[in-house]
Parts: structure tokens; sequence; C-alpha cells
């Protein structure tokens, strides 16, 4: 079974709609989750902007798109839920969850967590100063463009690539190699 072969440090194999389509559903998974543990955070269910892949997972995503040439790999999954900031709830920035992304073409790294058959998925949130009206894609480009602390500071060195709204799936939000 795909998943369960041979460990390796870095997956080479390219992206499909279905594996975006299976972080969309990891991550709602996780969001809902989340505010069900914590009742408190349930306005940002409808405070919900973007969900991206980002890091090197996202590079792979572009470099894939770009050519033939696979550089980056795919370690893990880092998926990042944007929501407009409640004035009256803070967001749990260092909120981190890890789901197993479950048997694929990508294997397995040889630290996986116990019980994983896939690549880790590294599922984390940011509540952006917003109005929950403003353009997704606009709004994170902002954040990662002049954020200050070290989220925004690491994500845009390398790639986030939209996975929800579907209208954003598989579309580049920010490439570290290219003029924003």
């Amino acid at each position: 079974m795909a998943g369960r072969g041979r460990p390796s440090e870095r997956s080479y194999a390219p992206f499909t709609d279905d594996h975006l389509k299976r972080l969309v559903k990891i991550a709602r998974a996780d969001q809902e989750g989340l505010f069900e543990r914590n009742p408190h955070l349930g306005v940002y269910r409808k405070r919900l902007m973007l969900v991206a892949l980002c890091q090197g997972g996202a590079l792979h995503h572009v470099d894939c798109q770009r050519s033939a040439s696979k550089k980056n790999g795919v370690k893990d999954l880092d998926v990042y839920s944007f929501y407009a900031a409640d004035p009256n709830v803070r967001w749990p920035y260092r909120r981190h969850g890890v789901e197993d992304f479950g048997p694929s073409e990508f294997g397995f790294h040889p630290n996986r967590r116990a019980g994983f058959v896939g690549r880790h998925v590294d599922l984390m949130g940011r509540a952006l100063p917003v109005d929950p009206e403003a353009n997704p894609v606009d709004a994170v480009r902002s954040w990662l463009a002049t954020g200050k602390d070290g989220t925004p500071w690491h994500l845009r060195k390398k790639a986030v690539v939209g996975l929800y709204p579907a209208k954003y799936r598989g579309k580049v939000i920010w490439d570290a190699n290219v003029d924003q």
C-alpha cells in the first residue's frame, strides 16, 4: 500500500488535486475539533478567510508547477488557517495540531509519529488584523510582507499555496522566488 513503503527524508512525488482536497478535509476536521474543545473560539468559525499549504510543501508544489524539476520535496505538510481577528477573542497563536496525512505517494518520514502511516500534517492558525470581508489573498500577502514576528518571516522565505475556499485551491498566494 502506498504510504507504507520505504521511509524517506523527503518525497518528490507531485501534488494532485486529491492531495490538496485531503489537506482541506484534515484542516477542517482539526478546526472543528478545536472549536468543540474551546467553545469561546467558536466565533472564528465564521471568520475563516483562507486555508493554505505553506513552507516546504508549498514550495514543492510551486516547483512542480514550474518545471519537471522537483528540487525541494516534501518532508512534512504545514497547513495554516487564516482568520479575520475578532476584537474580543484572541486567537491561540501558539496552537499547533498534528495529524496523519495517511497513505499516499508521499510515503512517510523516518521519524514519523507512532501510529502514523503517512507524512505529518502540522496544523496552525493565525488571526489577521483585517475585516472579515477583506480579500483573503490580499490579507495574507500583506501579513506576510509586513509581519514582524517569526511566523510571517519564516513563511515568506518559501511559498504559500491556497487550499480553501475551493476557488483558491492550487493558487500560488506567495512565492519567495517571485517579486510580490
